[in-house]
């Protein structure tokens, strides 16, 4: 690179390094591109856990919210003011990150979905300030493979509604993803539907320990709009999933609960209580890629959270898939799955069973069909990538070097 060449300067978005390994996944395998790609561009984060994500990944981070206490419920007049004065600040922040920035790219993640209890003046007003931003002061802003859905929130619908238009680039993880934007209003027909962006990870070699079976679990309490009856939701997902690992470790089969999210770790640590057997452990996970070890490792995986599965498709293991939206349906069945799905809302124990002990009967097939299956995702994501950042920034320069770095805080580091 020339020295009087100035970087490109690359700003990712989102609930990063909060905890969800599903949200850091996407941040990865977006920088594994970039680093490929753009070796010598300035890579930094506004983001939910910047000390994680700066840690982590190397890269400078702010905190996405000017308020430290956002995501906590406020119930004192000084909490709520704090709240209030905090969305004036996060206006003047988000424009000032943004303004320094080329293009901004917000990496996957479920973005415009009301899945799980969301709040319509947390994430989404951030979204959409992000994106607000982006449109007035020209700096290109790329929604990219992210995932949507129907939301029944008016204010919350409003917020990801404008945020979808005021993009620059978007990319859905799906096809009913687009759809559910196109039914907000949003003109979709030039958006691209890819693979979610953590199919791009490389699935890690594991040996097989026969007999095993990994139960991902989730600290489930319905959607948005279950909020009245959250907590019945949460008992009979408990003592469903709870049912299955002691009849699994009552037949003599190893059980290793994986967790997703660090509010998780509590679901985990309740089934094994409750079960009591030295056959049922937890997995000590802190990425993407230490789920895909255990699903490697595993004869089948019934997971609950969406990049669970994920991780237990791009090894091609058996999956049983308990749903909790339609996008976990809909990915079962785009990898043939369809009828190995189950309702996270009302599980019924004994027919869980059954479909775990057909998923395992056809488990030689299956596998063979979902190698076929990965053998596909890589060229797919790759063209998706390119294509975003073809959007977005200048053709990369092609140079001699072996191995491409990229600069972090003023300095350069080896990519992997």
């Amino acid at each position: 690179m020339h020295l009087e060449e100035t970087p490109l300067r690359i700003g990712v978005f989102g609930l990063l390094g909060s905890g969800n390994l599903g949200n850091d996944g996407s941040l990865e395998a977006l920088l594994v591109h970039l680093r490929a790609e753009y070796p010598h561009a300035v890579v930094d984060a506004l983001c939910g856990g910047p000390r994680t994500v700066t840690a982590r990944y190397g890269i400078p981070a702010t905190r996405l919210h000017w308020y430290g206490g956002e995501y906590r419920t406020a119930s004192r007049a000084g909490a709520i003011a704090g709240k209030g004065l905090g969305k004036l600040v996060d206006i003047a922040r988000t424009a000032a990150w943004v303004r320094r920035h080329d293009a901004v790219i917000v990496p996957g993640m479920g973005v415009l979905e009301a899945t799980l209890p969301l709040r319509p003046w947390g994430f989404p007003y951030a979204l959409f300030l992000l994106c607000a931003s982006g449109r007035l002061l020209r700096t290109p802003v790329a929604l990219a493979g992210v995932g949507a859905a129907p939301i029944r929130s008016r204010p919350t619908r409003a917020l990801l509604r404008w945020s979808a238009r005021l993009a620059t680039h978007r990319s859905f993880r799906d096809g009913p993803s687009r759809t559910a934007i196109r039914d907000l209003g949003v003109d979709t027909a030039r958006d691209a539907v890819h693979p979610d962006l953590a199919f791009g990870l490389p699935a890690p070699a594991a040996a097989r320990t026969p007999g095993t079976v990994c139960v991902g679990v989730m600290d489930f309490h319905g959607s948005n709009d279950d909020r009245h009856r959250a907590a019945a939701i949460h008992r009979r997902y408990l003592d469903g999933t709870t049912r299955l690992v002691r009849a699994l470790a009552a037949d003599g089969r190893p059980v290793r609960l994986l967790t997703g999210d660090t509010a998780d770790r509590r679901v985990a640590d309740a089934i094994r209580t409750t079960v009591a057997s030295p056959l049922v452990t937890t997995a000590p996970v802190t990425s993407l890629t230490d789920l895909m070890r255990e699903t490697a490792a595993a004869d089948a995986v019934v997971a609950t959270r969406y990049h669970n599965l994920i991780c237990a498709l791009r090894t091609s293991t058996p999956t049983l898939a308990l749903g909790y939206a339609a996008k976990n349906d809909d990915l079962m069945r785009d990898w043939g799955l369809g009828a190995y799905t189950h309702p996270a809302r009302t599980i019924d124990p004994d027919r869980l069973l059954v479909q775990l002990r057909e998923l395992e009967r056809n488990a030689p097939a299956l596998r063979a069909q979902l190698a076929a299956r990965n053998a596909k995702i890589g060229r797919e994501l790759h063209g998706a990538l390119t294509a975003l950042t073809a959007s977005l920034l200048p053709p990369p320069h092609r140079n001699d070097q072996q191995r491409p770095t990229l600069t972090c805080a003023g300095a350069d580091r080896e990519a992997p």
